[in-house]
This record gives C-alpha cells, sequence and structure tokens, in this order.
C-alpha cells in the first residue's frame, strides 16, 4: 500500500485502518466498502444526516441511537453498524466522510487499484466511462475506478484526479487561461 504510511497517520485514518483489519479478518472488505458509499451517499444527499453526524449538541446515546436506526435503513452490515456505535460513543462522527475516503484508498491500493474522480460539465454515459477508465488504465498501468461527477461551471471537458495528478482540460480552465496570456 503505497499510502498507507500518510493514511494511517491520520485520526481517520486509524480508524479506517482498524475497520480494514476487521473486515480482512471476517472476509467482508468489499460489503463494507458498499456500506461505506452508501454512508457517504446519505451524508451528501441528506442534509438531515451530515448535520447530525456533525452537531457536538447531540449526546453519544443519541447519536448512537440514530446509527443504529439509519443502519436497516441504509442495510449495513453488522460489523459497518458496530463501527458507526464505536464513532459515536467516541464523538468521531464527525470524521466519517473523511474515514470513508480513508478505507476506500486503503482497499484500492489492497487490490492495486487507483481511483480516478472526473469532473464533467455533463453527466457521462456508460460508454464514455468506460472508454475514459481504459485510457485511464493504459495510461496509468493498472485497474483503474472511475468516480465521476457533474460540474456545470466547467463550460466542458473534464477533470480527472487520480491521487495527486490533476488532468484539467475544462473549457473554464482554458478561458482562465487565455484570459490571464491576454492581460500579460
Amino acid at each position: 500500500m503505497e499510502n498507507s504510511g500518510g493514511i494511517k497517520a491520520s485520526l481517520q485514518g486509524r480508524y479506517a485502518s482498524a475497520l480494514f483489519d476487521l473486515a480482512s479478518e471476517s472476509g467482508t472488505v468489499t460489503a463494507v466498502e458498499s456500506d461505506l458509499e452508501a454512508i457517504d451517499q446519505a451524508i451528501r444527499e441528506s442534509d438531515e444526516f451530515s448535520s447530525l453526524i456533525r452537531n457536538p449538541q447531540v449526546s453519544r446515546t443519541a447519536t448512537a441511537g440514530a446509527m443504529n436506526a439509519i443502519a436497516p435503513v441504509l442495510g449495513l452490515s453488522e460489523l459497518t453498524k458496530n463501527f458507526l456505535g464505536v464513532l459515536a460513543a467516541n464523538r468521531r462522527l464527525s470524521y466519517l466522510p473523511e474515514i470513508v475516503r480513508a478505507f476506500q484508498a486503503i482497499a484500492a491500493a489492497q487490490r492495486g487499484e487507483v481511483t480516478a474522480d472526473v469532473t464533467s460539465a455533463h453527466a457521462l454515459d456508460h460508454g464514455q466511462v468506460e472508454a475514459l477508465r481504459q485510457k485511464l488504465e493504459a495510461r496509468e498501468g493498472r485497474n483503474v475506478k472511475v468516480r465521476t461527477s457533474v460540474d456545470p461551471e466547467l463550460l466542458g471537458g473534464l477533470v480527472v484526479t487520480i491521487g495527486s495528478k490533476r488532468i484539467d482540460s475544462s473549457i473554464r480552465t482554458r478561458l482562465n487561461s487565455l484570459a490571464q496570456a491576454m492581460k500579460g
């Protein structure tokens, strides 16, 4: 795991690493990763859930109860449900989005995989995502998982981020570069 030292050095990374170790021992890494993706999506889509995990005024007992109630709704495994309980008891739920990303990075590194975050001005169809994935795999020399998002402010083109590398071919960036060149 190339990033394991950096990931494990942070608080979020230590929690993610501990969860990964438990999931590995029980053979449920894929299930836990799927659970964490569902949780991450719920945080992004629900302002109430996002507020709950960040609100220091909600008691540990109340947040633990809320996590127990949310687990069956999201279809979470027992390990993930217990993990959320530990985070609630330790008042670490606010770190959940970072823990999810750290877990995904650890799991991807274990599989020899890298994740490419692709932002486009318009939603990409399955064929476009697959073609992009194949080109990125040829460039990176390893398996690439593509995670897409849409930002209409890009106007067109793509912004691809793989680890610390960024490929920005958006029209917005090109126009900004042109404007800077014309000033100088």
